[in-house]
């Protein structure tokens, strides 16, 4: 598995291991809040060939999820860095489980994909599939996550590896980055509302007027989606993601509910990114007979709660090394 070092790909470790699985992960990096599962964890740059050959080497199953990605804040400011990349990652890692001789490879894809055109309002249309073309991606995280869905498809077509795409919606949970500048909404704002409970300082700042729509799916149900994707036989993109749309000012105010503070958003100037989105899940529901059941409130209470002990541990961090004398 590449990017096991990552959010999704630490989650995903976990469960396939639960399920008997041997798991190699290759990353740049090893998992920031925790130790890997997997049997053999190998520190590769998969921007290059040869690493992306060591890491799919012997394997019956890729899953190809290492990214140079982020939060919006991240997304909009590193377009060429993005698109360079992960481009490299993409098509090193595809070409990598063919020559390996992998059997299945599934590409984490992303709701990036989808056009401009039909995200503009906050009370947008859920996304179907097919939606994704004629095609107009917001960024370069979009244009090069569309670009290795097709090379998925002529891959399979030219070469008969078994290819898998699945389009994630807005994954969160526990054990994910929260600060920095990568992390994404969910997590930025359980850090925003740890900070104001755990500092009695209200204000939670908030890019635009909020009014901007998403839908969010925690985590757990988006390895299991992943693996059922991966057992199944259905080779098109498939969206994963909960189907329930809410403002970023609604996702705050849950937030602050689960926290049990008072807080006072502020908006400031930020990226926003699209006006609306939200998954159609009619596909995943006819094709896996499954849909994501863990609900937005229950993801965010686990998450919030992980969230803030990282807040406090950085509090209590902070106010020791106040009190070491100079």
């Amino acid at each position: 598995m590449t990017g096991a070092g990552g959010f999704i790909g630490h989650h995903l470790v976990t469960a396939l291991k639960r399920e008997g699985w041997w798991v190699r992960g290759a990353d740049i990096k090893r998992p920031e809040y925790g130790p890997s599962r997997a049997d053999e964890f190998v520190l590769l740059d998969l921007r290059l060939q040869e690493n992306c050959l060591r890491a799919a080497e012997g394997m019956d199953e890729v899953y190809a999820l290492a990214a140079d990605m982020g939060g919006m804040g991240f997304i909009s400011s590193h377009h060429a860095r993005i698109l360079h990349d992960n481009s490299l990652i993409n098509l090193n890692t595809l070409e990598a489980a063919r020559v390996g001789g992998a059997r299945r490879y599934l590409f984490a894809s992303s709701a990036c994909v989808y056009p401009e055109y039909r995200q503009e309002r906050p009370d947008v249309m859920p996304l179907k599939e097919d939606d994704a073309y004629p095609a107009q991606p917001q960024d370069a995280y979009g244009w090069e996550k569309l670009i290795a869905e097709r090379l998925c498809r002529h891959y399979r077509e030219d070469y008969g590896l078994e290819t898998r795409v699945v389009r994630f919606h807005n994954i969160f949970g526990p054990q994910g980055t929260w600060d920095g500048g990568r992390e994404k909404a969910p997590a930025a704002l359980c850090r925003k509302v740890a900070f104001a409970k755990l500092t009695g300082d209200p204000v939670v700042e908030i890019w635009g007027d909020g009014e901007q729509t998403r839908s969010f799916c925690y985590v757990d149900d988006c390895v299991e989606g992943i693996y059922k994707l991966m057992r199944s036989d259905y080779t098109e993109p498939l969206n994963l993601g909960q189907d329930r749309m809410v403002s970023i000012n609604e996702l705050a105010d849950i937030i602050a509910r689960i926290a049990g503070v008072a807080v006072f958003k502020k908006h400031v100037p930020g990226p926003q990114g699209v006006r609306g989105r939200n998954s159609d899940n009619s596909r995943l529901r006819q094709v896996l007979g499954w849909e994501p059941r863990v609900s937005l409130e229950e993801g965010l209470a686990l998450t919030y709660a992980w969230v803030e002990e990282q807040v406090r541990s950085r509090l209590r961090a902070g106010s020791a090394r106040e009190a070491v004398p100079a």
